[in-house]
C-alpha cells in the first residue's frame, strides 16, 4: 500500500521560488493602495502602512535574530573539524588565502561596475538628516574588530524629546567571529576533556538551522511587507533606480560566475564543465532557498561526490565557506551598494572609501552568517564608510529579488574553493570529479569512498522546488 501523500495544492502553488514572485506582485500593489489611501509614512501612516511595516520590521527581526548563534556555532563546529585532517594547520591557511582572493576580484568588479553604470544617480532626492557629513576611518574599523565583551554586545542609550531614556543592544558580528575562532582553536588545543563542548555545539548547529529554515519559510510574507514598504515610502522614482540597481548586480553576479570561476577552475587544469555540473544542484537550491546554511548540507555533499574533495577537508572548508564565503553577499553586493546608495543620496565617496570597500568585503564577509539576505553585512560597510544607514531601508525592499542570485552565487564559491585547495595539495579525487552526472546531476557514489549520505533524494529543486528539512 503506497504511503505516498498528494497535495492539496498545485506543484507551481507550493514553489518557493513562485511564491516569492507571488509576494512580490502582491506586495507592489499593496504599496500603491497604501500610497493612494492617504496619510504619511511617518508622520501620518494609515492603517495598511502601519501593518506593511510590522510585517517587514519582523521578519528583519527574526533573520538577525539567528546571526549571532549561527555565527558562533557553525565557525566552532568547522574549526572542531580540523581535527580529522591532516596537515590541518596548512590547509586551513590555503582555505582562507583562496577565500580572501575570490572575495577580492569580486569586490573589484562590483566597484567597477558601480563606477562605470552608476545604478543610483540623478535621483534628485536630498542627503538625509542622519547622515552627518563623516567619512570612514581605517583605524576604526580595525579597533572594532577587538571584542569589547565575550558576546560583542554594546548598549546604545537615547533620550526622548520627553526625557525618557531608551536602551538599544547590538552585537558586532565581527567581534563575534573573534571570539568564535579563538573558542574553537582552543577546543582543538584542550583536546579530550572539550569534547562534550563540541557535541553540545554541533546539536545547538542543527537545531539552529532548523529554526533558520523555519524563517526562511516565512520568506514569501517577509517579501511582501518590504516591497510594500518600499513603493508607499520611496514612491516610483526610487524604484526606477532600484530596477537599475537589481540589473546591474546579477550583471556583477553573472560575470563572477561565469568569469571569474572558470578562469580559476582552468588555472589549475580542470574542467570547468565538471565544475558546473558538479556544483549545478547546489546552486539551484541556494537560488530558491536563499540560505547557504540552509543549503550547506547539499554543497558538501556535491563538494564531496561530484567534485572529489576528500570528506575530512570538506567537513571543515564547507561549513565555514558557508559562514564566511559569500562573494555574492559580501563582496559584489556592498560594494555595489554601497556606491548606490552614496550616488543615490549625492555623496562623492574618496579613493580612501573605495579602498575601505574593499578591506570591509575581504575582512568583514563573515557579518552576512550565511542567513538570508546581508543586511548586517550592508550596515557594516555604510557605517565603517560613513554613509547614510537609510540605504539599509531602501535596499531591503529588493533583497529577496537579488538575494536569490547572491545566494547561488555563495554556494557555487563555497564548493570552488575547496575544490581548488584539494586539486593544489594533491588531495582531490579527479576520478570523481571527471566523472558523468547521472539525470539528478550527482556522480556514481561507488567513484568516491567517503562520500555522504546525503543525496538527491533529499532534495528536488525545479518549477516546483520544495526542501526536506
Amino acid at each position: 500500500m503506497s504511503t505516498h501523500k498528494t497535495s492539496r495544492f498545485p506543484a507551481w502553488a507550493t514553489s518557493f521560488g513562485n511564491q516569492i514572485i507571488a509576494s512580490l506582485i502582491v506586495g507592489i500593489l499593496l504599496g500603491i493602495l497604501a500610497l493612494n489611501m492617504g496619510g504619511t509614512p511617518k508622520e501620518d501612516p494609515n492603517w495598511l502602512m502601519t501593518t506593511l511595516d510590522t510585517i517587514a520590521t519582523t521578519y528583519v527581526s527574526l533573520l538577525r535574530t539567528a546571526v549571532i548563534p549561527l555565527v558562533f556555532t557553525a565557525v566552532v563546529a568547522s574549526i572542531a573539524n580540523l581535527a580529522q585532517v591532516t596537515n590541518a594547520a596548512r590547509l586551513a591557511f590555503q582555505t582562507l588565502i583562496w577565500f580572501a582572493i575570490t572575495a577580492f576580484f569580486s569586490v573589484l568588479i562590483g566597484i567597477f561596475l558601480g563606477v562605470i553604470t552608476k545604478p543610483g544617480a540623478n535621483t534628485g532626492l536630498t542627503t538625509p538628516e542622519t547622515y552627518s557629513g563623516t567619512t570612514g576611518s581605517w583605524l576604526a574599523f580595525i579597533t572594532s574588530l577587538v571584542p569589547s565583551n565575550f558576546v560583542g554586545l554594546s548598549v546604545g542609550v537615547k533620550e526622548s524629546a520627553e526625557g525618557a531614556l531608551s536602551a538599544s543592544p547590538s552585537f558586532n558580528v565581527l567581534q563575534i567571529l573573534v571570539i568564535s575562532i579563538a573558542v574553537g582553536i582552543a577546543a582543538l588545543k584542550v583536546g579530550e576533556p572539550a569534547e562534550a563542548f563540541l557535541n553540545f555545539n554541533r546539536s545547538a548547529l542543527a537545531i539552529i538551522q532548523k529554526i533558520l529554515w523555519w524563517i526562511i519559510r516565512l520568506a514569501p510574507l517577509g517579501t511582501l511587507g518590504l516591497i510594500g514598504r518600499a513603493v508607499y515610502s520611496y514612491g516610483w522614482t526610487s524604484m526606477g533606480s532600484l530596477a537599475k540597481f537589481v540589473a546591474v548586480l546579477y550583471v556583477g553576479l553573472a560575470l563572477v560566475f561565469l568569469v571569474l570561476y572558470p578562469l580559476i577552475v582552468k588555472m589549475h587544469g580542470l574542467s570547468v564543465k565538471q565544475y558546473y555540473s558538479g556544483v549545478w544542484p547546489a546552486v539551484q537550491l541556494g537560488f530558491v532557498s536563499r540560505s547557504s546554511m540552509g543549503t550547506m548540507p547539499l554543497t558538501q555533499t556535491v563538494t564531496e561526490r561530484n567534485l572529489g574533495v576528500p570528506r575530512a577537508y570538506a567537513s571543515f572548508a564547507v561549513p565555514l565557506g558557508a559562514t564566511t564565503k559569500m562573494d555574492g553577499c559580501a563582496a559584489v553586493y556592498p560594494a555595489l551598494a554601497a556606491i548606490f546608495v552614496a550616488q543615490f543620496y549625492g555623496i562623492d565617496l574618496s579613493i580612501s572609501q573605495y579602498l575601505l570597500i574593499v578591506l570591509v568585503s575581504v575582512l568583514g564577509s563573515t557579518a552576512t552568517a550565511g542567513t538570508t539576505g546581508a543586511v548586517v553585512m550592508l550596515t557594516l560597510t555604510l557605517s565603517t564608510l560613513g554613509l547614510p544607514l537609510d540605504g539599509v531601508g531602501l535596499l531591503l525592499a529588493i533583497d529577496p529579488i537579488i538575494d536569490m542570485g547572491r545566494t547561488a552565487l555563495n554556494v557555487a564559491g563555497q564548493a570552488l574553493v575547496p575544490a581548488i585547495v584539494a586539486k593544489r595539495e594533491g588531495l582531490l579525487n579527479e576520478t570523481a570529479y571527471n566523472a558523468p552526472r547521472d539525470h539528478e546531476g550527482f556522480t556514481d557514489e561507488s567513484l568516491t569512498a567517503d562520500s555522504a549520505p546525503y543525496t538527491a533524494a533529499d532534495v528536488s529543486v525545479g518549477a516546483g522546488a520544495s526542501v526536506r528539512a
